[in-house]
């Protein structure tokens, strides 16, 4: 512990992030750094308290609590409070190989489990781990050396997300020789299209990609692995094979009307917005102005995101800098606490109440939170042409099922309400991996679709083919595909070698 009294001396003070009125113009991401000396003064409020949960990365009431990469980070807090933030980076590396996504991305499941969070504001470990990332970069520090030595074995990864790249990396440095996959024109997955760049800065991307490249890891995009080639394929070439391409079945709306025109996938529309932006040299203002997208102009339209989490969220976000005439956001659930309940006690993830970025950004331009509780989409409403001009809304209620007994969401007859809109965003999760894939390997599944393993294994019915991150665990968080991502290379290197020293 470097400052005994540190959690007494200094309150939480996070970087500035630029506002609303200021951010809403480009897609820049809009957190700034604090000064070193005030982020060693954060590092000093880490407490080092006799059972850091921060790191623990278990599941308590169904919830993940901590960090699953289990990132030792007291002793990372301790090394930023000493200004050491060289020796800072290399305890972090040990657990921890991509740490410029976490540190822009994570909920921070460490901070909602932090001792120093029971009673006040916690440690600001996110910031302090892109403070020590980032430093590292400036400073020449971060490098992916190619082995010295290969070991002869080949192994393919099925999908370049958070996963995939964390599985890769450590593969290759193990000496096997390693190529991924991708379907999309970039590396990257759900980091390059599914989060908007005000998120996650497609550059960030660009740069770890280039140093694994020159490692001597292998990408080649543009090929969907069980359409442009087969599983039989794969294992004909490679010693192993590792599933890696993510949750990408999004759950639709079964309601009247859904043939409608400028009806769109949350993921489909943000990885249009976000290609369309790199293929202009990230000139947000000419993105903007031209909005040169296949679904049409945003500009001027009333806009329906269904779904509240964090993809709605961002896509709320997205289209406002889109220069929308309104947003509604609608979620199924009741508004959450804005409190703790006495039935959710830290340190489980806290069910509270959030207001992120863009549910703010709409707040200031339209004067309320965007909003809708308990509320879904009973009926597209179309024109003559088929275009959509709005949709009827209809309050949910939770009533307890016959037949299970669980609580289920069902529609409160008479609160039918139409709404304007010329486009609606499904944001409502993802039902498992894409089909053929599974196919394309003959994998099991399992009952949520999802590619079946044994507990605590990350190895397939199919002989020689391993999964990891959503596609195996189900949609989750970017650091639990990671997290996933080391697990199934040590796995697979194990299989390869008879021992693993990863």
């Amino acid at each position: 512990m470097g400052k005994i009294t540190g959690f007494l001396e200094y309150e939480r003070k996070d970087g500035c992030v630029r506002t609303p009125a200021q951010r809403l113009s480009d897609f820049n991401e809009f957190h700034e750094a604090l000064p070193v000396k005030e982020q060693m003064e954060q590092g000093a409020r880490c407490m080092a308290c006799g059972v850091p949960f921060c790191q623990s990365g278990e599941k308590l009431a169904g919830m993940i609590s901590g960090c699953p990469l289990h990132n030792l980070i007291p002793e990372t807090n301790e090394l930023v409070y000493r200004g050491n933030f060289e020796q800072a980076y290399r305890r972090l590396s040990m657990t921890h190989g991509l740490p410029e996504f976490t540190s822009r991305v994570c909920p921070a499941l460490c901070e909602n489990a932090c001792t120093c969070g029971l009673h006040t504001a916690p440690v600001s470990t996110k910031e302090n781990e892109k403070a020590i990332i980032e430093y590292a970069f400036a400073n020449g520090l971060v490098k992916e050396e190619a082995p010295e030595s290969r070991t002869g074995k080949t192994i393919a990864i099925v999908g370049s997300g958070p996963a995939g790249l964390a599985a890769a990396q450590l593969l290759n440095r193990r000496g096997h020789s390693v190529t991924v996959f991708e379907k999309n024109d970039r590396p990257g997955g759900l980091l390059r299209y599914g989060i908007p760049n005000m998120k996650l800065d497609k550059r960030i991307i660009d740069r770890r990609i280039t140093l694994l490249e020159e490692a001597g890891v292998e990408f080649r995009c543009g090929v969907d692995v069980g359409v442009d080639v087969t599983g039989e394929e794969l294992l004909q070439e490679f010693d192993r094979v590792i599933l890696c391409g993510g949750a990408g079945n999004p759950r639709d709306l079964q309601a009247e009307g859904r043939e409608a025109k400028g009806i769109y996938f949350a993921v489909d529309f943000l990885t249009e917005v976000s290609r369309k932006l790199m293929d202009l040299d990230f000139d947000s203002e000419k993105l903007i102005a031209e909005q040169p997208f296949s679904f049409g102009k945003v500009a001027g339209k009333n806009v329906i995101v269904v779904g509240g989490g964090d993809t709605g969220n961002d896509c709320v976000g997205t289209v406002l800098r889109l220069k929308a005439a309104s947003v509604l956001q609608l979620e199924m659930m009741p508004k959450p606490s804005e409190e703790r309940l006495d039935s959710n006690p830290w340190p489980e993830w806290p069910k509270v109440l959030k207001t992120d970025y863009g549910q703010e950004e709409a707040a200031f331009l339209q004067g309320e939170d965007p909003r809708i509780y308990r509320t879904t989409v009973k009926e597209f409403l179309a024109t003559k042409q088929g275009r959509l001009k709005g949709v009827k809304t209809v309050l949910l209620q939770s009533v307890k099922d016959s037949k299970t007994g669980r609580m289920k969401m069902e529609p409160v007859p008479g609160t039918e309400q139409e709404r304007k809109a010329e486009l609606v965003l499904i944001a409502a999760g993802f039902l498992g991996p894409k089909a053929y894939t599974l196919e394309t390997f003959h994998v099991e599944a399992d009952a949520r679709s999802n590619v079946k393993t044994e507990a605590d294994s990350y190895e397939t019915s199919t002989d020689r083919v391993f999964t990891a991150g959503d596609m195996h665990s189900g949609q989750s968080l970017v650091v639990r595909a990671m997290a996933e991502g080391r697990a199934v290379a040590r796995a697979v290197d194990e299989s390869l070698m008879g021992y693993s020293n990863l």
